[in-house]
């Protein structure tokens, strides 16, 4: 895999406490793919996730050890400005964590957070842009004063990414974005992950294999807290190169 990667782990290690969660993780992710975290509960896929915008940092008693690099700069870096990193770095839930209050007032919360947009008329625009995207501005443009709670899970889920989307990241991470969603709504999430690839790096975290075979390019295996094998998702689905990978997605364990 020869690319310039929009991530990169250099000897990462995390460890809650005492406790190593995550152990020399070397990983290179690419920009605009679909690159898929898969391996057992409790194997450190999210923990990695949240490592790509320092959300781990709101835990208590947690270390960091290695290098996170982010075109080109390392975000471990103490004069990372994480108010930006955030912004460029976006993050979707498992369960869609829609505010309880409007539409529109949930899609400009982040706009009034980064203090990015003030005029009426120009955050109507990023509003628009950022449902459009997500295919909701035709079923919610004369609805933008409902209550968000009133909507679908699957809708709650798309505007939960157009709320990332409005504040114009690069990277996109998706913790388990479909678990609470059944699978017609699951099949409409994964298409519009493959039209945003093509604008940005999406990161998704999954239990779903067959998800991860569906909808990603590249695949990473984690097993105890590290990463066994990294690849094209069609070779490592196919043709593993590491036993462990294999008996996992054979379903011998897991």
């Amino acid at each position: 895999m020869e690319f310039v990667p929009k991530i990169e782990t250099v000897g990462l290690n995390f460890y809650y406490g005492d406790f190593l969660s995550l152990q020399d993780i070397n990983i290179k992710i690419p920009a605009q793919n679909i690159t898929a975290i898969i391996g057992p509960s409790g194997c450190g896929k999210s923990t990695l996730l949240r490592c790509f915008n320092k959300m781990n940092d709101l835990i208590e008693h947690t270390k960091v050890q290695g290098r996170i690099v982010i075109d080109g700069r390392n975000i471990l870096d103490p004069n990372t400005d994480l108010i930006f990193l955030r912004r460029k770095v976006g993050m979707v839930f498992q369960r869609p964590n829609v505010f309880d209050l409007s539409i529109y007032n949930n899609l400009r919360f982040g706009l009034r957070i980064h203090r990015m947009l003030n005029k009426k008329d120009k955050i109507m625009q990023a509003i628009q842009n950022g449902l459009e995207h997500v295919g909701l501005w035709q079923e919610l443009k004369d609805k933008l004063r409902k209550n968000a709670r009133t909507l679908t899970l699957e809708q709650q889920q798309r505007l939960c990414i157009a709320r990332v989307l409005i504040l114009k990241p690069e990277i996109i991470l998706l913790d388990e974005p479909c678990s609470a969603l059944d699978p017609v709504s699951t099949l409409k999430i994964e298409d519009l992950l493959r039209v945003l690839k093509q604008e940005y790096t999406l990161v998704i975290v999954t239990h779903n294999m067959q998800q991860a075979a569906r909808v990603s390019d590249y695949t990473g295996f984690m097993y105890l807290g590290q990463l066994i094998e990294f690849g094209d998702t069609r070779q490592v689905f196919t043709n593993p190169k590491e036993k462990l990978t294999e008996n996992y997605i054979s379903g011998r364990f897991g």
